[in-house]
């Protein structure tokens, strides 16, 4: 790890809990991705806005990096497009079945000292450590 990544990566987790923090202490919401971007549509116009620009500040912070940075991160060029897309329709299904995602349990929820969330993103990580192992071992895909 570099300077600069160790650099970036502390300035994006900082971002992320003050994000987090800012949502909840102005809506009264759990900044969770996956209940943000899935009921966008379902949301009434009141609560429609603040999802909107939540999801474009990720996308607005994506693209300010970019341009400070001159760079994007290098994507997996040799990775299966097929596993890709299993990995997507899983990670979905397990959000849905999870209640939440990553963002919503591991970086709010455990905030907030909840026994799920604590359960929730410990089966997030053992599962992506047996996914990678697996996925390292029997497809070769580094």
């Amino acid at each position: 790890m570099t300077n600069l990544a160790m650099y970036t990566s502390l300035a994006g987790g900082a971002l992320i809990g003050i994000s987090a923090a800012l949502l909840l202490w102005a809506t009264g919401r759990i900044a969770g991705i996956s209940n943000i971007a899935g009921n966008l549509f379902a949301a009434s116009s009141g609560e429609r806005w603040w999802r909107v620009l939540f999801l474009l500040g990720l996308i607005g912070g994506a693209g300010i990096y970019y341009v400070v940075a001159g760079h994007a991160p290098a994507a997996r060029e040799h990775f299966p497009s097929w596993l890709l897309a299993v990995a997507g329709l899983l990670v979905g299904f397990g959000t849905s079945l999870a209640n939440g995602c990553t963002s919503g349990h591991g970086v709010c929820g455990i905030g907030r000292l909840s026994t799920r969330s604590f359960v929730a993103t410990l089966l997030f990580l053992s599962t992506g450590i047996v996914t990678a192992l697996v996925v390292r071992h029997f497809f070769k895909v580094f």
